[in-house]
């Protein structure tokens, strides 16, 4: 106990000398360290220059080495978590938590798709009125239904389609019945009546709404893995074009899909690639979740890029610097290319959220092509130093030559690829 302590006061004195002779800025910099350092198995991570280092603990999850540059390293050995102890001249500075997590690795994507949404319900997206004897009337209005509502039930049978609606409605309105609808809205049901009517100079009953089944538009293929086949596109929710509110999915289809032409972007006016689907027979995998970090499924037929077409390593929130990047999409038939851009700037995020990145174009070719991020180019992966970084969302209104993207480990998690899941287990391992 006396030699430790008499050790730890010589290192304290040692540790002051250093500081007198010039060594602040390394001791600075081992401070700078952070608390928490996060990395893939097989991957190494650069910390800091240091000129002395040492860790008083073995461990079996990482190792830690010195080049000759007197760079801090740390590589992940196996999955796990554990906690270093660094020390400066046989004086502790500071401890940092490992974790270690499970390789994972994914397949960028960069693909034009098609997407074909088929909603939950049928979403009510408008009222009409109906011309009666008695004046104009919306027994859609008159029963509470209000646009961005979802008709789930009529009559304790459920409805999917528009057809499955024209039904209920064209018998009740020939018999004089009320319907019994239940409707949801912002996630929550509620029951409601409505009694169909005609107009004066029609023989059909109407229910004076205005409603859809059903949507489609084009994106870009983010990711898809290898082992589970699970894929992730857009980077950000499909929302209704008329009620502007997320469209909840019953089920739907991604396709391959060819731009035909693009619209330019410009300051206050944002550009659009336009393309054309692909038939039926080239449906490559089913929707399952349209969430705000994008759409997720599994894909039924393998795809390629052409370009990059073997599983890459990703990159944490944490790992992203700003600086160049590339992206892959396209802007002329179905040939993926690979386009420079800057990420201006990345949020370290623990919990999932969107915008996480900045980004701007830099490519010359790109900005003659399009003027910049248009709509259609949502979810063209971001690649960094050899690893997917995440999506690009949204551009700016008013700078079209930059927007938002979000970050890979999100889009990720939202598939249903928990990259923590095996950390997770030996943590519950380790309590038990």
């Amino acid at each position: 106990m006396k030699l430790d302590l008499i050790r730890k006061i010589v290192g304290l004195i040692l540790l002051v000398l250093l500081i007198g002779v010039g060594f602040l800025k390394p001791i600075q910099e081992y401070v700078s360290i952070p608390k928490e350092i996060t990395l893939f198995e097989g991957q190494e991570a650069n910390v800091t220059s240091l000129p002395v280092f040492s860790q008083t603990k073995e461990n079996a999850i990482y190792s830690i080495a010195e080049n000759g540059e007197k760079t801090l390293s740390i590589k992940g050995e196996e999955s796990g978590e554990e906690n270093m102890l660094l020390e400066m001249a046989d004086f502790p500075v500071k401890n940092v938590d490992i974790k270690i997590l499970p390789d994972l690795k994914i397949i960028p994507g960069g693909q034009s798709i098609g997407v074909k949404l088929n909603t939950l319900g049928v979403l009510v997206v408008g009222h009409h009125l109906i011309e009666t004897k008695q004046g104009p009337k919306s027994p859609g209005e008159d029963a509470g239904i209000k646009v961005g509502d979802i008709i789930m039930e009529i009559n304790n049978e459920p409805i999917q389609q528009m057809s499955d609606v024209t039904e209920f409605v064209e018998d009740a309105g020939k018999n004089g019945k009320v319907l019994k609808l239940i409707v949801m809205r912002d996630e929550k049901k509620f029951e409601t009546e409505l009694k169909p009517i005609k107009a004066k100079s029609e023989e059909k009953y109407r229910m004076g709404l205005f409603i859809r089944d059903s949507a489609a538009g084009i994106g870009t293929m983010t990711f898809y893995h290898p082992g589970s086949k699970k894929y992730g596109a857009l980077g950000h929710v499909i929302s209704d074009m008329d009620t502007k509110k997320p469209i909840v999915v019953h089920d739907g289809q991604i396709v391959r899909s060819t731009v035909t032409s693009i619209e330019k972007g410009a300051n206050g006016s944002p550009g659009e690639k336009l393309a054309r689907f692909s038939n039926e027979k080239d449906i490559i995998g089913n929707i399952k979740t349209n969430s705000p970090f994008g759409i997720f499924g599994e894909l039924s037929k393998g795809i390629k890029n052409g370009i990059m077409d073997t599983p890459l390593p990703i990159a944490l929130s944490s790992e992203v610097k700003e600086g160049p990047a590339k992206i892959l999409t396209v802007v002329g038939g179905d040939k993926v290319q690979e386009f420079d851009v800057e990420v201006v700037s990345s949020v370290p995020q623990k919990f999932p959220a969107t915008k996480g990145l900045v980004i701007k174009i830099s490519d010359p070719a790109l900005l003659e092509k399009t003027g910049g991020i248009v709509q259609g180019m949502s979810g063209s992966p971001i690649i960094q130093d050899g690893k997917i970084i995440g999506a690009v969302t949204h551009v700016f209104v008013n700078d079209p030559t930059s927007g938002y993207g979000v970050h890979i480990e999100w889009m990720l998690n939202e598939a249903g690829i928990n990259i923590y899941a095996d950390t997770a287990k030996e943590e519950d391992k380790k309590a038990s």
